[in-house]
């Protein structure tokens, strides 16, 4: 329920774009997403889940893809509204994206949590990858209103 589906939803804002070539614009992601988490009341749990994702794909997005940017935009669907958060780099890409999933799988010497752990931690999760074409990682938090 991602992708190309979220431009059809009523956005009440326009996302807000973070470039992602430092571990300062990670530390500045994640205060974002906690300010905008706050905002639409979600709770510390939830908050804690989504900025752990977002400095998990920041770190992915630095580490693997060489930088790129993050977007951050609110998002409504139906009764629920929430925040969606998409990491896209022009990287090498990801060859076997089942593989990048599993828990223990890393090409660059971490632990190999990264994006499996970002896709439990998420309510939705959506990536778009393909090798020599960079990679874009979408993940959602949603709250019934």
């Amino acid at each position: 329920m991602l992708g190309a589906q979220t431009q059809e939803r009523a956005q009440p804002g326009a996302p807000q774009i973070l470039p992602l070539h430092s571990d300062e614009d990670v530390v500045r992601l994640r205060k974002l997403v906690r300010d905008s988490m706050v905002a639409m009341g979600f709770s510390l749990i939830e908050q804690t889940k989504i900025i752990t994702a977002a400095s998990e794909l920041a770190r992915n997005t630095l580490r693997y893809g060489g930088g790129g940017e993050a977007r951050i935009a609110r998002v409504s669907e139906g009764a629920r509204q929430g925040l969606e958060l998409r990491f896209v780099d022009q990287g090498p890409g990801i060859e076997d994206i089942p593989l990048a999933l599993t828990d223990g799988y890393t090409s660059g010497g971490g632990l190999g949590l990264g994006l499996g752990g970002a896709k439990r931690l998420a309510d939705a999760f959506h990536i778009d990858t393909a090798p020599g074409m960079g990679t874009t990682v979408i993940i959602a938090k949603w709250k019934l209103f």
